[in-house]
Protein backbone atom coordinates (compact mmCIF):
# COMPACT_ATOMS: atom_id res chain seq x y z
CA UNK A 1 0.00 0.00 0.00
CA UNK A 2 2.94 2.69 1.03
CA UNK A 3 4.80 1.74 -2.33
CA UNK A 4 1.97 2.59 -4.45
CA UNK A 5 1.44 6.17 -2.56
CA UNK A 6 4.97 7.05 -3.91
CA UNK A 7 4.60 5.91 -7.40
CA UNK A 8 1.07 8.39 -7.96
CA UNK A 9 2.70 10.76 -6.25
CA UNK A 10 3.88 13.85 -8.29
CA UNK A 11 7.61 13.41 -8.96
CA UNK A 12 7.87 17.24 -9.15
CA UNK A 13 6.27 17.97 -5.57
CA UNK A 14 9.30 18.21 -3.13
CA UNK A 15 11.13 20.75 -5.23
CA UNK A 16 8.39 23.31 -4.60
CA UNK A 17 9.03 26.47 -3.09
CA UNK A 18 5.76 25.56 -0.76
CA UNK A 19 6.77 22.64 0.26
CA UNK A 20 8.62 22.65 4.19
CA UNK A 21 7.38 18.66 4.97
CA UNK A 22 5.65 20.20 7.83
CA UNK A 23 2.32 22.50 6.06
CA UNK A 24 3.45 25.54 7.98
CA UNK A 25 2.68 27.47 4.62
CA UNK A 26 -0.25 26.52 4.04
CA UNK A 27 -2.18 28.70 5.80
CA UNK A 28 -0.89 31.60 3.03
CA UNK A 29 -2.22 29.65 -0.25
CA UNK A 30 -5.22 28.75 1.56
CA UNK A 31 -6.59 32.06 2.94
CA UNK A 32 -8.95 34.96 2.13
CA UNK A 33 -6.52 37.49 3.41
CA UNK A 34 -5.39 39.15 0.14
CA UNK A 35 -1.65 39.74 1.99
CA UNK A 36 -1.47 35.95 2.54
CA UNK A 37 -2.44 35.63 -1.46
CA UNK A 38 -0.02 38.22 -2.68
CA UNK A 39 2.75 36.41 -0.52
CA UNK A 40 1.80 32.81 -1.75
CA UNK A 41 1.83 34.27 -5.39
CA UNK A 42 5.06 36.04 -5.27
CA UNK A 43 7.05 32.29 -3.79
CA UNK A 44 4.83 30.68 -6.70
CA UNK A 45 6.32 33.28 -9.11
CA UNK A 46 9.91 32.07 -8.04
CA UNK A 47 9.16 28.32 -8.39
CA UNK A 48 10.52 26.24 -10.80
CA UNK A 49 7.56 23.83 -10.99
CA UNK A 50 5.00 26.13 -10.66
CA UNK A 51 3.77 25.56 -14.36
CA UNK A 52 3.48 21.78 -13.34
CA UNK A 53 1.55 22.56 -9.72
CA UNK A 54 -0.89 24.57 -11.65
CA UNK A 55 -1.54 21.66 -14.58
CA UNK A 56 -2.04 19.01 -11.66
CA UNK A 57 -4.20 21.68 -10.09
CA UNK A 58 -6.30 22.06 -13.51
CA UNK A 59 -6.54 18.33 -13.52
CA UNK A 60 -7.53 17.52 -9.84
CA UNK A 61 -10.30 20.39 -10.03
CA UNK A 62 -9.12 22.24 -7.25
CA UNK A 63 -12.05 24.36 -6.00
CA UNK A 64 -9.99 26.99 -4.02
CA UNK A 65 -6.14 28.11 -3.09
CA UNK A 66 -3.39 29.42 -4.90
CA UNK A 67 -2.11 26.50 -7.00
CA UNK A 68 0.59 27.61 -9.55
CA UNK A 69 0.53 31.20 -8.83
CA UNK A 70 -3.00 31.53 -9.60
CA UNK A 71 -5.89 31.76 -7.22
CA UNK A 72 -8.52 29.35 -7.68
CA UNK A 73 -12.35 30.25 -6.01
CA UNK A 74 -15.07 27.70 -6.75
CA UNK A 75 -13.02 25.87 -9.35
CA UNK A 76 -12.33 28.66 -11.54
CA UNK A 77 -9.14 30.70 -11.98
CA UNK A 78 -10.19 34.21 -10.95
CA UNK A 79 -7.09 37.52 -11.55
CA UNK A 80 -8.12 39.10 -7.96
CA UNK A 81 -10.41 38.46 -5.16
CA UNK A 82 -11.92 41.74 -3.77
CA UNK A 83 -11.18 41.62 0.38
CA UNK A 84 -14.22 41.25 2.62
CA UNK A 85 -16.53 44.66 3.72
CA UNK A 86 -16.83 47.73 1.73
CA UNK A 87 -14.69 48.71 -0.52
CA UNK A 88 -12.33 51.69 -0.42
CA UNK A 89 -13.41 54.85 -2.62
CA UNK A 90 -9.73 54.83 -3.82
CA UNK A 91 -7.99 52.01 -4.35
CA UNK A 92 -5.36 50.86 -1.97
CA UNK A 93 -1.48 49.81 -3.38
CA UNK A 94 -0.20 46.57 -2.60
CA UNK A 95 3.20 48.08 -0.81
CA UNK A 96 5.03 46.51 2.53
CA UNK A 97 3.56 48.22 5.70
CA UNK A 98 6.99 50.04 6.01
CA UNK A 99 5.90 52.08 3.46
CA UNK A 100 2.53 53.18 4.59
CA UNK A 101 2.54 56.87 5.57
CA UNK A 102 1.76 57.69 8.98
CA UNK A 103 -0.77 60.19 10.06
CA UNK A 104 -0.07 63.58 10.53
CA UNK A 105 -1.37 63.46 13.86
CA UNK A 106 0.43 60.70 15.22
CA UNK A 107 3.81 62.22 13.50
CA UNK A 108 5.75 63.92 16.95
CA UNK A 109 6.32 67.37 16.84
Amino acid sequence: MFELLIQTEDKWKPTGRCNDNHGTLSHLFFSDDIAHQARAKAMCAKCPVSSECLDAALTRKELWGIWGGELFENGRIVLNKRGRGRPPKEPRSMCDIAEVPVPPNLVPA
